[in-house]
């Protein structure tokens, strides 16, 4: 989930307030666990579960807070970063592959959901507008479960 292939995914943080301000639901057991991009440069990021609603991340090193924030039938995710300075969000898009073992994450695009909106009200409601837009989203990053 909320994850990241690199600067592509996780990288992404910058919105200043999450897509909703409390979880949508608890957490997909099937996102823990430790996972590894696919492609040339392997990058590998940790799930783990802080509580029945929330993620903790480490990702290249950097940690990270996220948790469901679905919209509109999106399964979406509010990313925070953990570093103390920068505390931002990025907006991801996960699917899980039914065999558990591939996880598909796309980051929300600011072109279309700007970092100039600043309420999460505001977010949900260009979310909702641009479920069908197909420029919703970026390039998706792919990863592996380990083991």
């Amino acid at each position: 989930m909320a994850l990241c292939a690199g600067a592509l995914v996780i990288g992404g943080c910058t919105y200043d307030e999450p897509i909703t301000a409390k979880p949508t639901r608890k957490i997909e057991p099937g996102l823990i666990g430790d996972w590894t991009s696919a492609g040339d440069q392997k990058e590998h990021m940790r799930v783990r579960q802080l509580d029945e609603r929330t993620y903790v991340l480490s990702y290249e090193e950097e940690l990270y807070r996220a948790y469901h924030s679905d919209v509109a039938g999106l399964p979406l995710v509010s990313v925070q970063s953990l570093q103390p300075d920068q505390r931002k969000y990025a907006y991801l898009t996960w699917k899980l592959a039914a065999d558990g073992k591939t996880l598909t994450l796309r980051v929300v695009n600011d072109k279309v959901i700007p970092e100039t909106l600043k309420s999460s009200s505001a977010v949900r409601k260009r979310l909702k507008e641009n479920v069908r837009n197909p420029e919703l989203f970026q390039e998706e990053a792919r990863f592996s479960k380990d083991g």
